[in-house]
């Protein structure tokens, strides 16, 4: 194969490691296309933990995988799971070449199927099309690599930057194009993070309203003194409910554990929760990526720590003055000095509104 020719196999298998991007969480999503004789014989994707990965499908799908290549967006695992290792069975189809994207990032398993392939005279080349892959599974490497979750924090704005009306009235700033997009946005999250203060203000159910098939994100609600409302219209659904809290009030904690959600306490820092323990200990439960919906207070404090990888700011072609609320709490700047310096990476027109994509620099 030509170089060219491997970039539109791996290009295919990226577009199949996509479909699982509603429902692989906590698994990678991954994608796989069987080529033999400059012709595409199977494909595969991983759908959701538990089922066959990529490899697997790909090759249950042919009995004359023998001499063909695999093009591969993840690197084949080499051990034993809730299924077998992908590179044993590749091993065992007689693929003669195996293309990959990238690298496992587990910093434990990282090059073991590579090895293992070479080991059993396949020939492997990695790195074919590795940006694109890192994008589609970047909440996936981060926590491997650096035992956070990937980050991105939602927010929608007027023209003049103002997040609601100064009585906290907030419907609706941006349009139904734009919410539609955040319930995208929100399908593709392992968890939507908010604050306790964003529940008693608005009680939100944050979940997703699709067609799609999707595995509903876990709402972590950030409640430092465990005020969450036993009537909160989350709780409707507890099971997908987390309260991170560093309160010792067991009374409190006991109270929320018997509508069936799940209490993690974290230390306290200047009387709230720890965020940076927060977020370590989401990447622990093998939460992948984060979606922060909330107001200007935990925003403002997410800004003043390097949790956040990305802000996505929807701005709505309308005034609310300069009483209405802002985007955020940030009282400590005081001079220019001070300011954050922020990086626009992308601009899109979603419906009449504009989302903005930033990340701060550091």
């Amino acid at each position: 194969m030509t170089p060219a020719q491997d970039s539109v196999y791996m290009a295919r298998a990226i577009e199949l490691a996509k479909k699982g991007r509603y429902t692989t969480d906590p698994n990678p999503r991954v994608g796989c296309v069987l080529v033999k004789h400059a012709r595409v014989i199977a494909e595969g994707w991983h759908r959701r933990a538990g089922c066959g990965h990529a490899e697997v499908e790909a090759l249950a799908k042919t009995d004359d995988a023998a001499g063909a290549t695999a093009y591969v967006t993840l690197e084949p695992c080499s051990h034993h799971g809730r299924t077998g290792p992908c590179s044993d069975a590749l091993i065992e189809a007689g693929v003669a070449r195996v293309v990959i994207a990238m690298q496992d990032p587990n910093p434990l398993v990282s090059g073991n199927g590579i090895r293992k392939l070479r080991e059993a005279g396949i020939e492997v080349d990695c790195g074919i099309l590795q940006a694109d892959a890192e994008q589609l599974n970047r909440g996936f490497i981060k926590r491997m690599t650096a035992g956070y979750p990937f980050v991105c924090s939602k927010l929608a704005m007027s023209l003049d930057g103002r997040t609601a009306m100064a009585s906290g009235e907030s419907k609706w700033i941006t349009s139904t194009q734009a919410r539609q997009d955040v319930q995208r946005h929100r399908a593709e999250s392992s968890a939507i993070v908010t604050g306790i203060q964003t529940v008693l203000a608005d009680d939100p159910q944050l979940n997703v309203r699709m067609e799609q098939e999707v595995k509903q994100p876990v709402r972590v609600v950030l409640d430092s003194t465990l005020q969450m409302p036993l009537s909160a219209k989350m709780l409707a659904d507890p099971d997908t409910v987390w309260i991170v809290t560093c309160s010792r009030e067991q009374d409190k904690i006991k109270r929320l554990q018997g509508t069936g959600v799940k209490v993690f306490r974290v230390d306290e820092e200047h009387g709230r929760v720890n965020l940076k323990q927060a977020f370590a200990l989401l990447a622990e439960q093998q939460i992948n990526t984060v979606w922060v919906e909330a107001g200007a207070t935990l925003n403002g404090a997410l800004m003043n720590t390097d949790l956040v990888d990305e802000w996505l700011v929807y701005m709505a072609p309308c005034i609310l003055g300069d009483r209405a609320r802002p985007l955020l709490h940030l009282p400590g700047l005081q001079k220019m000095a001070d300011r954050k310096d922020i990086q626009m990476t992308s601009v899109r027109q979603v419906g009449p509104d504009l989302r903005l994509a930033f990340t701060v620099k550091r």
